[in-house]
């Protein structure tokens, strides 16, 4: 079995390509190697699945491309039996300085690899999007999929528009494809300018944790093993094909609540520091898994605190290379 992982390098697709190798099958990762952070990360992630194919025995390439290669990703999906669509133009608040760039890859890339998955007898396309297709709004948080789609930035346009896109060519090419509505994950190797990693690492080193706004904001996050578990159901299952499906902790938590508490961890004399918030950010998410549960038997395991107390011990032994790279992005 041939899994082609796009954005492969990055931190989910990075994931779920160790995931996939670890379980015995063959990976291609495409990844442009976007400089939106430090690339010691991509390149140390790399490192692992070459380490992990000849452990296991396995094929693994890794191509350094772009998803708005129409050619190149043609040649890709014609090789693979699985392709999970994992690249993309990150972030909410980069996306409002430059949002033709985040159409031009979120949307233009996907349709991209749909046109190509479309011409194949592919068993399944697995694309990423994002709780921003919400927006945020407090009246129909927890959010469910039947609830209204209004994000609030081009980076929840691009996701909704490209997930879109997914469901409409189930419908017309009969293309099993899923849309995962990822919650803010988290975890190791995650990247540096995420709340979580922000916070961890400069409380580590005697520095307040910043908070942007008054801190009420709430987020629903989600630990990577939980992501990748709904992500591996889907090598086996097509319940889920030509849907959207929230994939979330189904809890959430205050932003000041989560510093404060990753501050008593690692350094209690701190005191929490605040800095304006960007207008692009969602007042609240917060996952309704009713469906995920019954489409994919989706049941995350781990709670906030659970996930930031393995994320913290993970830091801890991975420093001496992680750290320079979340210091320097």
């Amino acid at each position: 079995m041939h899994v082609l992982v796009t954005g492969g390098a990055g931190f989910i697709g990075g994931h779920l390509a160790e995931a996939f190798l670890a379980d015995g099958l063959d990976v291609t990762v495409l990844d442009m190697m976007d400089p939106f952070y430090d690339l010691g990360i991509k390149e140390h992630t790399r490192d692992v699945h070459r380490e992990l194919a000849a452990k296991r025995g396995v094929d693994y390439s890794f191509v350094e491309g772009d998803v708005r290669d129409a050619d190149l990703v043609d040649e890709l999906v014609a090789d693979a039996d699985y392709v999970y669509h994992q690249a993309a133009k990150a972030g909410v608040r980069p996306s409002v300085e430059a949002p033709r760039e985040y159409d031009e890859v979120n949307v233009d890339g996907t349709l991209n690899l749909l046109d190509a998955a479309r011409k194949t007898d592919i068993e399944r396309f697995v694309m990423a999007s994002s709780s921003s297709v919400y927006g945020g709004r407090e009246e129909y948080v927890p959010f469910s999929e039947t609830d209204p789609t209004l994000p609030v930035s081009p980076y929840g346009a691009s996701k909704l528009a490209a997930e879109r896109y997914a469901c409409a060519y189930h419908e017309v090419y009969d293309l099993p494809a899923v849309a995962l509505r990822y919650f803010t994950v988290y975890g190791p190797r995650m990247r540096p300018n995420m709340a979580i990693s922000n916070f961890v690492s400069r409380c580590i080193n005697g520095d307040a944790p910043v908070v942007y706004g008054d801190g009420t904001q709430t987020r629903d996050f989600t630990f990577i093993d939980d992501v990748l578990a709904a992500n591996r159901t889907l090598l086996d299952t097509d319940a889920a094909d030509g849907e959207a499906v929230n994939i979330g902790s189904t809890d959430n938590i205050e932003i000041r609540t989560l510093a404060a508490e990753i501050r008593e961890q690692l350094a209690p004399e701190l005191e929490l520091a605040f800095a304006e918030r960007y207008d692009a950010d969602a007042e609240h998410t917060h996952a309704d898994t009713t469906k995920a549960q019954a489409l994919l038997g989706y049941d995350p395991e781990h709670t906030i605190r659970e996930g930031v107390a393995k994320f913290i011990a993970w830091y801890r032994e991975n420093r001496e290379w992680y750290e320079p790279l979340v210091l320097a992005s």
